[in-house]
C-alpha cells in the first residue's frame, strides 16, 4: 500500500506545472501557448528572462527530487524508488491538472536522477552542462544526457532498477523531443536564450 499511495504521490507531484504557475503569476501568460508552447525552464526563460526561468528551474526539480527522497527516506526498495521517480517524469509529461500537457521533463528528470543516485545523476547533469555549453541548444543537451543516464546509472552506482527507470525516460525524451529532432537535422533548433 505503502509503495502504491508513493507512486500516486510521485505522480501528482509531477503534475504540478511550475512553469504555468510561474507564467500566471508574473502575468506572461501560459507558456504552452506562446514560444515552443513547452512549460519548462527554456520556453520561460525565453517569455520572462532568468528569473522566471531559474523558479520553473528549481520547482520542476524539487518535484522529482522531493518524491524520490520520502521512498528512500522510507528505505523502500530500488524498485520502488524507480518506480515513484519514473511517476514523477510521467506526471510532469502529462500531468492531470493541466490537461495533460505538460513540459518535456528534463529539469524533473535530472532532480531525480540525482536525488536517486547523486554520482550518477551528477554526471548526467555534467553530460547536459557540457553539451548545452557547446552547442547552446538545451533540446540536445536532453538528448544526449539522457541517452547516457543508463548506462551512468549501471557503471557508477551501479543500479539496475534505477538503470531500467533512467532508459524509459531517455526513450520518452527523445519522443518528447522528436520536433526538436528534426529542427536540429536541418539547422533550424532555436539556441538557448534566444525568443
Amino acid at each position: 500500500m505503502i509503495d502504491a499511495a508513493l507512486v500516486i504521490l510521485g505522480y501528482l507531484a509531477g503534475s504540478v506545472s511550475t512553469g504555468v504557475l510561474v507564467a500566471r503569476l508574473l502575468g506572461l501568460g501560459d507558456p504552452r501557448d506562446d514560444g515552443s508552447g513547452n512549460p519548462g525552464a527554456t520556453n520561460v526563460l525565453r517569455l520572462g528572462g532568468r528569473p522566471a526561468a531559474l523558479a520553473t528551474l528549481l520547482g520542476d526539480a524539487l518535484k522529482g527530487v522531493v518524491p524520490v527522497l520520502i521512498a528512500q527516506a522510507l528505505e523502500l526498495p530500488g524498485i520502488t524508488v524507480a518506480s515513484v521517480g519514473g511517476a514523477a517524469f510521467l506526471g510532469h509529461l502529462y500531468p492531470v491538472f493541466f490537461g495533460f500537457q505538460g513540459g518535456k521533463g528534463i529539469a524533473t528528470g535530472l532532480g531525480i536522477f540525482i536525488a536517486a543516485a547523486w554520482p550518477a545523476g551528477l554526471a548526467v547533469a555534467l553530460t547536459w552542462a557540457v553539451v548545452a555549453g557547446l552547442a547552446r541548444m538545451s533540446s540536445l543537451a536532453a538528448l544526449v544526457s539522457f541517452a547516457l543516464a543508463p548506462a551512468y546509472f549501471l557503471l557508477i552506482t551501479p543500479a539496475p532498477a534505477l538503470a531500467a527507470m533512467a532508459a524509459g525516460m531517455a526513450l520518452l525524451t527523445a519522443w518528447r523531443h522528436r520536433g526538436n529532432i528534426r529542427r536540429i537535422a536541418n539547422g533550424t533548433e532555436p539556441r538557448i536564450g534566444q525568443r
